[in-house]
């Protein structure tokens, strides 16, 4: 049998926990042996919904331990990892939760999963000096308009339909968490300044303005995202000042 044929079996097996052995897989006694096989077919598991527990605090404590472990094992059971690297495991799981419509009494875990995620992504992110406000006033009044932001590799922009980013919050202390003074929904922020994670909860219209730097757009073209576009200048202010942006770059005023 060739060697890849060998793992495929392995994975296989590991992935289903009726499956016997793979047959190659030997005990001692140069035969199949299920027990062995079944106590590292469960340590993977743990190991998976372990990672899965510390990449989702805050989910895991919403739901409920046991619920947690539940939902964790059956995605652990779907997905399998697809690096060896297992600070990348559970990327996905937020979607998994949102697809599984799992906890309908708790619409917003999925959310808050995002949010975690994010909060996960920025911190391993790419280091990079962050723009300060000093930056932001060299650029002259004629050339901000058609200037461009590079954001920071650790920045990341949420869109919630839930008050995902306040109920994260409230759960970041060990007293019971009580629920949002506003059941509405939230953008987010999530940054890396000065290398500790921050999550700011973004001002209406912040969202839009922010996604159309993002992808490419001038101040003036991102601005006209705003209910008033002559508030460009605090939101813009406002995203320096918590570290997203890496640089700005000045356009061409021919």
């Amino acid at each position: 049998m060739r060697f890849e044929t060998t793992i495929a079996a392995f994975a296989a097996a590991l992935a289903d926990p009726s499956a016997p052995p793979p047959p190659r897989v030997l005990g001692r006694l140069a035969a199949a042996d299920w027990r062995r096989f079944s106590v590292y077919r469960n340590n993977v598991a743990v190991g998976l919904v372990g990672a899965l527990e510390a990449r989702y605090p805050v989910a895991r404590r919403i739901a409920g331990a046991d619920v947690f472990r539940a939902l964790a094992r059956e995605f652990a059971h779907a997905r399998k990892p697809r690096s060896p690297v297992m600070i990348a495991y559970g990327d996905d799981f937020p979607d998994f939760l949102a697809e599984a419509g799992a906890q309908p009494d708790l619409p917003y875990l999925a959310d808050v999963a995002r949010l975690e995620n994010a909060w996960v992504e920025a911190y391993h992110a790419e280091d990079k000096v962050a723009a300060t406000i000093s930056d932001l006033a060299g650029l002259s009044d004629e050339a901000l308009p058609e200037a461009r932001a590079e954001f920071h590799p650790a920045a990341r922009l949420l869109c919630f339909a839930t008050p995902a980013a306040s109920i994260w919050a409230a759960c970041q202390g060990d007293a019971e968490p009580g629920p949002p003074e506003r059941w509405r929904g939230e953008d987010a922020l999530v940054t890396r300044p000065e290398a500790d994670v921050s999550v700011t909860i973004l001002p209406a219209g912040g969202y839009a303005f922010a996604a159309r730097l993002y992808e490419g757009a001038t101040l003036a073209e991102a601005a006209e995202e705003l209910p008033n576009p002559d508030d460009f200048g605090t939101h813009l202010v406002g995203l320096v000042g918590a570290g997203a942006i890496a640089s700005m770059i000045a356009g061409d005023m021919s």
